[in-house]
């Protein structure tokens, strides 16, 4: 008989992350919630849209897994109602490998996502990747370059002293970029050096930059800070100003 896992509405303990799963298909929400479990974490349940919102409004996640197809309100919907009240990582789950969704998905702010049928275990991986980059442990000291701010230990980015709405990835994306000014890094670099992978779909990267671009650059169509280069990939310019760290 399998156990049955109900949704937490106690707050997350000291050191766990809470997690809001979202998906219509009891068996695949209840198996997921169980490794997750396992795995430390504190797990909510929604099986719809209104739902997750209610759940999300009433215990803020620290990530949510969210699937893609769901019943009146989708997936994506979800992402941006919810991203739309702050900053809180998402892995989208998708029924299907086209390109298109998982771009729609990256689009709208998510932070990865998992083709179905997939491992339960290696989904926990992605949540601790996530998770694990959502805490950075590194130097957390802000750092300037190019009229562009971040605040690792705040998560707070700014331009010409306005905030950015950045996503997690995003984020670290462009705190990497000012560190490493003027080098140019391929789109695996990157992929391994900020999202912590050594292999995966390279167009996450292609989707985070274009992203990017539009929060930080004057003209994103004619990027100065962000620049293409040709056959190696992407290099940070901060133009004139210096990059300095407080």
């Amino acid at each position: 008989m399998q156990q049955s896992y109900e949704p937490t509405t106690e707050p997350a303990p000291d050191g766990a992350a809470r997690v809001l799963v979202v998906d219509d298909d009891p068996t695949v929400a209840e198996v997921v919630t169980g490794y997750l479990e396992r795995a430390g974490h504190v797990v909510d349940r929604a099986g719809d849209g209104p739902e997750a919102l209610a759940h999300a409004a009433a215990h803020r996640p620290d990530l949510v897994v969210l699937d893609l197809m769901l019943p009146g309100m989708d997936g994506l919907e979800v992402c941006r109602r919810i991203r739309s009240r702050g900053p809180v990582p998402v892995i989208m789950l998708t029924a299907r490998g086209d390109e298109e969704d998982r771009i729609l998905g990256l689009e709208v702010g998510a932070d990865d996502y998992v083709t179905k049928p997939f491992s339960p275990r290696e989904l926990v991986l992605r949540v601790e990747s996530v998770l694990r980059r959502a805490r950075p442990a590194g130097d957390r000291r802000p750092v300037r370059a190019g009229g562009l701010t971040v605040d690792p230990a705040a998560r707070r980015a700014t331009r010409g002293g306005a905030e950015l709405a950045l996503t997690l990835r995003e984020f670290d994306l462009l705190a990497f970029f000012l560190r490493h000014p003027g080098r140019a890094y391929s789109r695996e670099d990157l992929m391994r050096e900020v999202w912590g992978w050594e292999f995966g779909d390279l167009s996450t990267v292609t989707v985070h930059i274009r992203r990017l671009r539009g929060k930080v650059e004057d003209d994103p169509a004619r990027p100065r800070l962000i620049q293409t280069v040709w056959g190696v990939g992407y290099r940070f310019e901060p133009a004139r100003a210096e990059t300095r760290q407080d």
